[in-house]
């Protein structure tokens, strides 16, 4: 099934990257199935990037994601570690990540994970996911895993499978815990990709969940540590790096989290966070993954990552507030001038920074809603309302916001999937995700309109500087441990460089033209 796709291999590292795959496999998974039910070929997003075509043991078909998972010792709850699918025709049943979710105070609705191939599944034995002992938090433990020969050569073991029956690979996609040892797992993995790999694309998401408290110190040193050299060690193996989190700030002072007008959901709860956060990557992503005219990995992140800008920022509007009498012009000129998306990437208010490159999506609007229907005659309130095309619009909107970035846009029919387990998060929506003009009434949101952003910014020279200043002040025998955990003070040091090299790459006047 997979001819002539360019095939992308996801690598979903630590417990909450799963907490994130999950819902992101399940909006993939439902975009499948809507289309399956309608007996029609999926839309603009080619879902052989993503997925492979293969038989169990007895012959049925499968069409599995192309993903390698790792997590602790249990961590998996009812998950197989073999995947559950090629096993026996007996084991039929549905196979469901559900983490702490049994906490989480909603209805129960049906689990819809899709199957996992047996080769999936990889467990780090030698740690614990529950309890205090023998716990994977310092990066200097993660990285001595895949140094390992159990571990990497299994690993190794893994990629080879997925990639040697690619056809075009264009790349990796990486799903990482920022916070905690699997970003030394993440920082290692993505150097093993580079050195077997060479001239593929690897994007890494570091993955940070929701608030903090201040009355945990180790934890949150070693948070702060972990988040500093996950960046730098990901940005020198990677085509480009990109934390997403709904915090306010990387840092030890703890900010609040990030607020979308038409979104209830508890920060405090792994189960929304991740919700939102997949939403954002599944927008983000589409680019290298279109069906037609598609940005490879490699090309997308040549755009945004010149000048060793390999850090960037994510942000999303969701959903994207469109009230069904208007029209996407109409719209963005009521978003004004301020940044039409809220960020992801923990980096603070973007108002006042400057955007080197940015690769924009906007998805779910009907088609006649993209331009103005303003009659013959009259004045219009916009230029945007003078364009003929929706794509037009949106180019158009992007270069009044940014004029010096260098800007790509994409807009897709394709709505994002958030029908159940999909936490229920938009209780003033329409069942399409528009913004109602009344009350809203009728069934549930199973699909809202989506921006999303990915951008080189300067907010990076602050917010890359404040880290290195942070971290700099730390009395490092005060947290001996970490540095035991397989980290030297040389390291240390190397670190802070790093992370002022990097910042220096985003200073404002860094534009197009130097």
């Amino acid at each position: 099934m997979a001819g002539g796709a360019r095939e992308v291999l996801t690598l979903q590292l630590g417990h909450f990257a799963g907490f994130v795959g999950a819902h992101w496999w399940n909006q993939q998974d439902a975009a499948l199935r809507e289309a399956a039910d309608a007996k029609e070929t999926p839309g603009e997003l080619c879902p052989d990037v993503l997925y492979r075509a293969g038989r169990t043991l007895h012959g049925q078909e499968t069409y599995t994601p192309r993903l390698i998972l790792m997590d602790l010792k249990g961590s998996l709850n009812s998950l197989k570690q073999e995947g559950g699918l090629y096993r026996d025709k007996q084991l039929d049943a549905a196979i469901a990540w559900q983490g702490k979710l049994t906490t989480h105070k909603e209805e129960p609705h049906p689990t819809t994970n899709p199957y996992l191939h047996p080769r999936s599944v990889c467990m780090i034995q030698k740690y614990n996911h529950d309890g205090e002992a023998c716990r994977l938090e310092a990066f200097g433990q993660g990285e001595r895993v895949l140094q390992e020969p159990g571990y990497l050569e299994e690993l190794e073991d893994r990629l080879h499978f997925f990639v040697e029956e690619c056809d075009y690979l264009q790349g990796f996609q990486v799903l990482c815990d920022l916070h905690d040892g699997f970003s030394g797992v993440g920082a290692k993995a993505a150097e093993l990709l580079q050195d077997e790999y060479s001239g593929r694309g690897i994007i890494a998401w570091g993955l940070l969940p929701g608030p903090y408290a201040l009355g945990e110190p180790r934890r949150n040193i070693f948070r702060l540590l972990n988040t500093a050299f996950g960046l730098a060690r990901l940005s020198a193996h990677s085509s480009l790096v990109c934390p997403l989190s709904l915090g306010g700030s990387l840092g030890l002072r703890p900010e609040p989290p990030v607020r979308f007008p038409q979104l209830h959901y508890d920060a405090a709860l792994p189960f929304h966070c991740s919700a939102i956060l997949a939403t954002a990557l599944d927008t983000v992503t589409a680019p290298y993954r279109l069906h037609s005219s598609p940005v490879s990995m490699v090309h997308l992140a040549e755009m945004l990552n010149y000048s060793g800008k390999k850090v960037v920022t994510a942000g999303a509007t969701i959903p994207f507030p469109l009230v069904p009498s208007q029209s996407l012009p109409d719209t963005l000129v009521q978003l004004g001038g301020a940044t039409p998306w809220t960020p992801l990437s923990a980096c603070g208010d973007p108002s006042g920074t400057h955007c080197f490159a940015q690769s924009v999506v906007l998805r779910g609007l009907d088609r006649a809603c993209h331009t103005s229907q303003h009659a013959p005659g009259r004045p219009l309130p916009s230029p945007l309302h003078a364009c003929s095309t929706g794509e037009e619009v949106l180019a158009l909107y992007l270069q009044q916001q940014q004029p010096r970035a260098r800007s790509s846009a994409h807009l897709l029919l394709a709505p994002c999937k958030v029908a159940p387990p999909y936490p229920r998060l938009f209780s003033r929506l329409r069942q399409q995700g528009l913004v109602p003009d009344a009350a809203p009434t009728g069934p549930a949101v199973d699909s809202i309109p989506v921006l999303g952003a990915l951008c080189s910014s300067s907010s990076w020279n602050r917010t890359l500087g404040d880290l290195a200043q942070e971290l700099s002040t730390l009395d490092l025998r005060r947290w001996a441990s970490f540095l035991d955990a397989g980290v030297e003070r040389d390291d240390f040091q190397e670190l802070l460089q790093e992370l002022h090299g990097l910042a220096q790459c985003y200073r404002a006047g860094d534009g197009l033209e130097a």
